[in-house]
C-alpha cells in the first residue's frame, strides 16, 4: 500500500488531503498525516479526514513514499529537496518553484534520486482540455493558427508571494504548450499592480510565440468581479470554445456546430490517481518537472518582457 502525506493544508492543500482520504477508503492509499507550520490548521484538517497531524513536515519525511506539497511557491524548494533526498516521490503544486535556478535544482535531485516528480498543473487533467487535445491531434480544426485564453476572477488577498503571472497564465502556458506540442520561442507582456496590497501585479497581457509558428494570447487578472476560465482554439478548418469551470467544448466549422462530448470529473483527483500510478509503477508522469520548468521560464520571461517593455527570447 502507497504511503501518501500532505504538506501545507491551506485552500489547495486541504483538497489534496480530501482525495488522499476518498482515495484510502477504497484501499488505493494510506494517508498517513498532514503537515503545516500552522499546527492549528494541520489538526483540524488531519480530525477532518482522520489522520495524523504534523508541525514540522521533515516528521514525514521517513513515514511516507509519495507526498503532495502545497506550501507557498517560496518554500517548494526548500520541501521538495527534503522529500525527493530521501526517496519519496513528490507531487509539487504549480508553478514548480520561485525561480528557474530552484526548478533546475528540484529536477535534477529528482533525476539523481531516480523519484517520480510531477507538477500539479491541474488544467491538464480537465477532461475538457483533454477532449480538446483529442479534436486538435484528430485535425478536426486543420491547422491551428491562434489560441487565445482568458483567465480572470477577484482578488485573492491571501497569494501575496507571486503575481498572476506565475500564480495564474502559467496554467495557460503550460496547456498551449501541451495542445500544439511545442514550445515558446518568445514572449511579450504587459503587466502592472492595480490593487493588490502587496504589489504584485494583478493584471497581465501576454502574447506567445511558439516554435511551431503558432500564437497564443492570455488575459489573466484578479480584478474582475467573478471567475472566467476560458479558451478559444482557431484552426484553418473551424474554431473550438473551452470553459474549464463547466468543461464543455464546442466546435464550430463550415457546416456544423459540435458540442463534444466530455466525460466530467474532478481534475484534481484524476491529477493525483495519475501521480500515484506513476508512484506505483516508476511511470513518467504527464506533467514532468521538465514541463513544469518550461511553463516556469515563459512565465518569468513575460515579467522581465512587461519590466523592459519589449519582446523577450526563450533560449
Amino acid at each position: 500500500m502507497l504511503r501518501v502525506g500532505v504538506v501545507g493544508v491551506g485552500n489547495m492543500g486541504f483538497h489534496h488531503a480530501r482525495i488522499y482520504s476518498e482515495l484510502a477508503r477504497e484501499g488505493k492509499v494510506e494517508l498517513v498525516g498532514v503537515a503545516d507550520a500552522n499546527f492549528e490548521r494541520a489538526k483540524e484538517v488531519a480530525e477532518k479526514f482522520r489522520t495524523r497531524a504534523f508541525a514540522d513536515y521533515r516528521e514525514l519525511v521517513n513515514e511516507v513514499d509519495a507526498v503532495s506539497i502545497a506550501v507557498p511557491t517560496s518554500l517548494h524548494k526548500q520541501v521538495a529537496l527534503e522529500f525527493i533526498e530521501n526517496g519519496v516521490h513528490v507531487l509539487v503544486e504549480k508553478p514548480i518553484a520561485e525561480s528557474i535556478e530552484s526548478a533546475q535544482e528540484i529536477i535534477k535531485a529528482a533525476k539523481n534520486r531516480g523519484v517520480v516528480l510531477m507538477v500539479g498543473h491541474v488544467e491538464r487533467f480537465n477532461p475538457a482540455v483533454l477532449k480538446l487535445k483529442e479534436t486538435i491531434s484528430q485535425r478536426m480544426l486543420g491547422e491551428i493558427v491562434t489560441m487565445n485564453a482568458k483567465r480572470v476572477g477577484p482578488m485573492v488577498v491571501r497569494i501575496a508571494d507571486v503575481g498572476v503571472i506565475i500564480d495564474l497564465a502559467v496554467h495557460d502556458i503550460d496547456i498551449m504548450s501541451f495542445l500544439v506540442d511545442s514550445r515558446v520561442k518568445e514572449v511579450y507582456a504587459k503587466a502592472r499592480n492595480v490593487k493588490h496590497p502587496a504589489k504584485v501585479e494583478d493584471y497581465a497581457l501576454i502574447l506567445l510565440s511558439f516554435k511551431n509558428g503558432i500564437d497564443g494570447v492570455i488575459e489573466t487578472n484578479r480584478l474582475t468581479p467573478h471567475k472566467t476560465r476560458t479558451l478559444n482554439v482557431v484552426g484553418t478548418e473551424g474554431i473550438a470554445y473551452l470553459d474549464y469551470i463547466n468543461q464543455t467544448l464546442t466546435i464550430y466549422d463550415n457546416k456544423w456546430v459540435h458540442e463534444a462530448k466530455v466525460q466530467r470529473g474532478e481534475p484534481l483527483r484524476i491529477e493525483i490517481e495519475h501521480f500515484i500510478e506513476c508512484a506505483k509503477e516508476g511511470k513518467k508522469p504527464l506533467v514532468s518537472g521538465e514541463e513544469g520548468l518550461h511553463a516556469l521560464e515563459v512565465a518569468v520571461k513575460a515579467l522581465e518582457s512587461a519590466a523592459r517593455d519589449e519582446v523577450v527570447k526563450l533560449g
